[in-house]
């Protein structure tokens, strides 16, 4: 006779208070997991960028540079360069170590929201108020972007790239998907202005939210939509959306001092975390374990399970 399994454990949410930061850099505008999630990155309204430890919530560096606030930034896979963008109209590669700028990148024609590295942080993207994303090559000594997709007709306010494929979010309600490597590209139109997209960890979704209140997942290739997600308040932040770091839960920002967030299949509201009475301006899941980002103000916040619930799980991989 076979015993049955036993119940899978309900994924764990991120509602537990771990670390406080007071960054001193203005408001908070965006605040970024590096790639192994062992470090933070905060971009402040005072042109100031920067890095954390995220197990003891000390400053490890802060890069000036911009000429105005820093809106988006992100780490390479090795740690060893920042990219930046800002209201000031540039893209800013920086060296980790000495803090120095490496590159400065002008060409847009008004103020940058998002930047991101490819895997191999040889180019640097970045999507502007002016409409188009441009590609810049982080080795070449020239700075005339390697290429300048301007099918968007108004602002690009979120991308991402994975491998070879490029997510756009713009204010005139589309999400486009890139795909670099066949020179496709598709579009799903959403009525409302996009605030943020991004992949899903399997690769097959998108997510997307906009400023009609609503995040949606949609199937990558068909265009199908899969889930819609709702309670939340977006009218008129640019605020981030994400999914966790295994895709179980879709979470978003709001503007009523909350992060929701909801189970992606049944799409019922699973935690209504409280950060404070004020705008959470963004967010950002850990690449691997159950930890989240918060910024509100001038603050950063971590989020993670109770302390007990970390040993418990630590015991249980022990005991297996």
């Amino acid at each position: 006779m076979a015993f049955p399994q036993p119940r899978p454990q309900a994924p764990q949410l991120p509602q537990h208070l771990l670390t406080t930061i007071d960054c001193q850099q203005g408001a908070v505008r965006a605040v970024r997991f590096n790639a192994d999630g062992n470090y933070v990155l905060s971009c402040g309204s005072d042109k100031s960028l920067k890095l954390w430890s995220v197990s003891r919530g000390t400053l490890l560096k802060t890069y000036s540079g911009h000429g105005y606030e820093v809106l988006d930034a992100d780490g390479s896979y090795d740690n060893s360069n920042l990219c930046s963008c800002s209201s000031d109209k540039s893209v800013i590669l920086w060296d980790v170590a000495t803090g120095q700028v490496t590159r400065k990148l002008r060409g847009h024609a008004g103020k940058v929201n998002c930047v991101q590295f490819n895997e191999e942080a040889t180019v640097i993207l970045s999507g502007s108020i002016d409409g188009t994303v441009r590609c810049w090559d982080t080795r070449s000594r020239r700075f005339e972007p390697i290429q300048i997709l301007d099918e968007a007709r108004d602002g690009i306010s979120s991308l991402k790239v994975v491998q070879h494929e490029l997510l756009t979010g713009s204010v005139d309600g589309r999400v486009r998907r890139y795909d670099l490597r066949m020179g496709q590209l598709h579009v799903d139109f959403i009525s409302s202005p996009i605030t943020c997209v991004c992949f899903s960890q399997d690769g097959q979704c998108t997510l997307s939210s906009s400023l009609d209140s609503t995040v949606r997942l949609l199937d990558k290739s068909t265009g199908e939509m899969l889930g819609e997600y709702k309670g939340h308040k977006m009218k008129g932040y640019k605020l981030d959306c994400c999914l966790s770091s295994k895709d179980t839960h879709v979470l978003s920002c709001s503007e009523d001092g909350h992060v929701y967030c909801w189970d992606l299949v049944e799409g019922s509201l699973s935690l209504k975390l409280q950060v404070g009475k004020a705008v959470v301006q963004s967010l950002s899941f850990h690449p691997t374990e159950t930890c989240l980002l918060t910024a509100m103000e001038g603050r950063v916040q971590l989020w993670g399970l109770e302390p007990e619930e970390t040993e418990k799980a630590e015991e249980d991989t022990m005991a297996t």
